[in-house]
């Protein structure tokens, strides 16, 4: 039997220990994959498996993967996000059928939160493959929170080396794939996860809008407000110490009150009833309910000339929930606001959506006679429909004859409308179709005949009055319009043999020759889809 030399035995003992370090040292690149998997599998091809290992964030199926991940114990060396995000606040799916994504509320309590210590805190390089991820633009692209995506991304990624993305349009995934490739035909080995930057990646990007950032640090300028955010996202925190530091949020000046109201306005939303039920809470709300001087200044902001109605009409939403405001005082509140809003010349859709939405429950009917009386006479389009809103009838009426309007404004204003109080007596509806179907073929037609569509009209004589109105419309959008309406509307009630008749007769052929809706109604109709 052969001897071994001892120096054998140590080099295969050496050989022992190290292979279990070597393992340990590979670098972990997490990927969190909500769109294109091009850049992953990129990476993945091209990184040596004994030095690099792959963890897909995203469990399919599973809304919480990232807390997941957080409890599995992950660490990441590397970071690649693969997703559509435009500025926003989510990274996001172009496909369908792809339910995955990523909020970035969700990436701001991982990195605020000690009960994901681990996850993000060895991070040296992040590659963040969307659309305006690192714009710098805090007015054209901010955030709801009034940061530039730039600014933001620094803040989520405290301490990180390096961080890519782009500060305008990001390649698509194939291209960027492709882009890659390029970088991994010439790069020095062993330069992802190194935590510098690459000059070679943002040469291969250069024509891409790719730009390099380092995350936040301590001696950052902004870094206490990183702290300040993250009060609001640190699981540790009790819920009683939230209320207290948004407290001291509400008692400041009213800029700095606006800077968090977003993030407030989530937190009570987020606040179960257990948390309601607990005395802790109830003596943490008690005293900012107590708190007279913060009161008048935060009403008195609400009421700024400058505020938009949509977040004035959520801070007094805010008001009422700290009990600030009663149930009365809410409401006249909310009436002081729409009249400050009917007193403008400039109404526009979104202001009547609001006004409907605020009086989903007709709370506020009762409060329309309260108005300055000169405010009760609705001229404009938009401004009956605010007061139609409150449940005004003469203001109804009026808001019924503008959908006839050749002004594609006015109907746009009337559509708004019908979106919260839709036509539910067939009289009015009969007399509404009948002023639509006068109206010269244009692009307001279309549009009050997609109005129609979203009442699902099952009433014979009106589907009769929409079939003459297809046989004289002399614009084949027109036709589609009332096609469409004829889809959404209830198919019992269409005499089917007759309407295709009709359809087939007097239909005006697409320009293109291709199918449009009327083909879908046809074959609707014919039972073949």
């Amino acid at each position: 039997m052969p001897t071994t030399s001892p120096f054998a035995l140590a080099a295969a003992l050496l050989a022992a220990l190290w292979l279990p370090a070597a393992h340990a040292s590979k670098k972990t690149v997490c990927t969190i994959t909500v769109n294109s998997s091009d850049e992953k599998e990129t990476f993945r091809r091209f990184l040596p498996r004994d030095q690099y290992q792959f963890v897909e964030l995203v469990e399919k199926g599973r809304p919480d993967w990232l807390r997941s991940s957080c409890e599995k114990k992950v660490q990441c060396d590397v970071l690649v996000v693969s997703g559509h995000f435009n500025a926003g606040e989510t990274f996001y799916s172009d496909k369908i059928e792809v339910n995955d994504y990523l909020k970035i509320d969700e990436l701001e309590r991982a990195s605020c939160s000690e009960s994901c210590p681990g996850l993000f805190s060895n991070l040296k390089e992040v590659y963040l493959f969307g659309c305006e991820s690192l714009n710098p633009d805090a007015t054209k692209y901010s955030s709801s929170y009034g940061e530039s995506g730039r600014d933001r991304m620094r803040r989520l990624f405290a301490n990180v080396p390096v961080i890519y993305g782009f500060y305008s349009s990001a390649p698509v995934g194939p291209t960027a794939a492709m882009l890659l490739e390029r970088y991994f035909g010439s790069a020095p080995p062993g330069e992802i996860g190194s935590g510098r930057p690459s000059q070679r990646m943002l040469s291969v990007f250069s024509r891409n809008h790719i730009t390099t950032v380092s995350g936040m640090r301590p001696t950052d300028s902004r870094y206490a407000y990183r702290g300040q955010v993250c009060q609001f996202f640190d699981e540790r925190l009790a819920v009683a110490q939230k209320l207290a530091f948004i407290h001291q949020i509400l008692r400041r000046d009213a800029a700095e009150v606006r800077l968090f109201f977003d993030r407030i306005e989530k937190a009570f939303a987020a606040f179960d009833d257990i948390d309601r039920q607990s005395p802790a809470y109830t003596r943490a709300l008690a005293e900012i309910t107590a708190d007279r001087d913060a009161r008048e200044r935060y009403l008195a902001s609400t009421r700024g000339a400058q505020q938009p109605a949509e977040l004035r009409a959520r801070m007094i939403e805010l008001a009422h929930k700290v009990n600030w405001l009663s149930d009365a005082e809410q409401r006249a509140e909310q009436m002081r606001m729409v009249g400050d809003m009917l007193a403008r010349n400039s109404i526009g859709f979104a202001d009547v959506e609001l006004v409907c939405s605020m009086n989903s429950a007709r709370q506020l009917d009762a409060e329309l006679p309260r108005l300055n009386p000169a405010l009760q006479q609705a001229g404009k389009a938009s401004h009956a429909a605010i007061l139609a809103c409150l449940g005004s009838r003469d203001a109804h009426a009026q808001v019924l004859r503008t959908l006839a309007s050749p002004d594609d404004k006015d109907v746009q204003i009337a559509q708004a409308y019908l979106r919260h109080r839709p036509i539910s007596d067939s009289g009015e509806l009969r007399s509404v179709v009948k002023g639509i179907a006068r109206m010269p073929g244009s692009g307001a037609q279309v549009r009050a005949f997609d109005a129609l569509g979203r009442l699902h009209i099952s009433d014979r004589e009106i589907l009769d009055e929409l079939a003459r109105s297809f046989i004289i419309a002399k614009s084949v959008n027109v036709q589609r319009a009332i096609a469409e309406v004829f889809i959404r509307s209830d198919q019992k009630a269409i005499a089917k043999p007759e309407l295709v008749s009709v359809l087939r007769q007097h239909r005006i052929r697409s320009p293109d020759g291709r199918q449009d809706l009327i083909d879908v109604l046809i074959s609707r109709l014919q039972g073949t889809s």
